[in-house]
């Protein structure tokens, strides 16, 4: 499905940076930094562009060569790594941050991977998530067909345990983002740092 969407000619979620990470970029301490289910790379080149040492990973090789394509563009680099999240390694301690937008997957494997995010990051480390709750099924402008595959602010505290949140929401937006983000929806936000005794 993935390389498919991304084959059009166009970025099928635009190619400006999503705006909660653009509002909370500023949290994010020096160091290394991952984007987690990347796509075509506009959040990775946008951190790339403030400084950031960034990997952007998706399952879709056809995104990742358009996310390289748009770091030449803007005359960046980002390091791209196709995997999908059920066997990306995520190694201990090894990032400053690790960004999460729009990143739905079965619960099993969402569960597994938060787990993961929280021991890669390194002490004062920061995580910024954004997703789709439930509730945006009741919108239809955009996100996953099924409610299983959303994330609500509850599940996301029990998951992410270990982590101080600086910010933790459930809100109305405006999203538009591409094709396939358009109009009012319901999100999820969180910023979480790892504390520096952890």
């Amino acid at each position: 499905m993935w390389d498919n969407r991304y084959a059009e000619d166009d970025y099928a979620y635009g190619t400006a940076p999503n705006d909660f990470l653009v509002e909370q970029a500023d949290r994010l301490p020096e160091g290394p930094v991952l984007c987690l289910a990347e796509g075509e790379g506009r959040n990775a080149v946008w951190l790339a562009a403030r400084g950031h040492a960034v990997t952007a990973m998706d399952a879709s090789a056809v995104g990742l060569e358009k996310a390289q394509r748009l770091a030449a563009e803007r005359g960046v680099r980002i390091e791209t790594r196709c995997s999908d999240l059920a066997h990306f390694e995520i190694a201990p301690e090894a990032w400053s941050g690790i960004v999460s937008i729009f990143a739905h997957v079965p619960p099993d494997l969402r569960r597994m991977v938060h787990r993961r995010v929280v021991e890669g990051l390194r002490p004062g480390g920061i995580l910024i998530l954004e997703a789709y709750t439930p509730q945006q099924l009741r919108f239809g402008t955009g996100g996953p067909p099924v409610a299983e595959l959303t994330m609500d602010l509850a599940s996301l505290e029990d998951e992410l345990d270990g982590l101080v949140f600086e910010v933790a929401r459930e809100r109305e937006r405006e999203v538009f983002e591409g094709r396939y983000h358009q109009g009012r929806g319901h999100v999820v936000q969180m910023v979480g740092r790892k504390p520096a005794g952890a």
